[in-house]
């Protein structure tokens, strides 16, 4: 089952997650940090650790969006991230943080389709991904161009919401995502559907071992989901 953002629209998912980003891009970290509590910061720090014993000179970071996974990654002192997204509006967001933080010679940002990456194969030290895998219109294509362009003994981290299993964090977890989040994103962002999307999407996604099932359909090894937060979310590590 694939959910799109708006409903309404005959376009495809793809199209319809680069307008939805668009519309909310302005406002897209201020809503990220409130409706996470600011708990998505340290989610970013811990997969960035992950990394550092591997030391990854050249980063790709997919669904880069406003930039804050590639900002972070900055901290493993490597000569060139390249962020890509679908979203120009997300991107020029990014591109200003980028620039304020004198980091242009290191983070380029670039319009780009993640499930058809211009990049050649074997490129990249490391891919990573923050909650960017949900929004593809085709998941295993996706996972299988970040293979393609990682060198072998590279290493991919992908941030991704996925579902609590234990009372009372279930209940207390949907209930969140179902009622209240909808809610504060149409208030700040104008867009209910985004917001809406958002939970909707997350309920379908594969997760846990279905999401490594995957991972390793298409070529990595060494996979393992490492949950966050009482299973808010998880990180999801592979290596080629």
């Amino acid at each position: 089952m694939q959910v799109v953002p708006y409903k309404e629209k005959k376009q495809g998912k793809k199209q319809q997650v680069a307008d939805m980003f668009n519309n909310i891009s302005k406002r897209y970290d201020l809503l990220n940090h409130v409706l996470s509590m600011g708990i998505d910061i340290l989610w970013r720090k811990k997969a960035v650790k992950m990394l550092k014993p591997y030391a990854p000179k050249v980063l790709l970071d997919i669904a880069t969006g406003t930039g804050d996974f590639a900002l972070e990654s900055v901290n493993l002192a490597p000569q060139k991230i390249y962020g890509v997204d679908i979203s120009e509006g997300m991107l020029e967001v990014g591109r200003s943080k980028v620039m304020a933080k004198k980091l242009d010679h290191i983070i380029e940002m670039q319009l780009g389709d993640s499930e058809k990456l211009n990049f050649k194969d074997n490129f990249f030290d490391a891919v990573t991904v923050a909650f960017g895998v949900r929004n593809y219109e085709n998941l295993t294509l996706g996972l299988s161009e970040m293979y393609r362009v990682m060198k072998p003994g590279g290493h991919v981290v992908i941030i991704e919401f996925s579902q609590p299993e234990k009372f009372p964090v279930r209940q207390v977890y949907n209930f969140y995502f179902k009622a209240i989040l909808p809610t504060i994103g149409k208030l700040i962002s104008k867009d209910k559907a985004a917001y809406t999307y958002l939970p909707e999407s997350v309920s379908v996604f594969p997760y846990g071992q279905q999401f490594l099932n995957i991972m390793n359909e298409v070529g990595f090894t060494e996979t393992k989901a490492i949950p966050l937060t009482l299973g808010i979310s998880s990180i999801y590590w592979g290596s080629k």
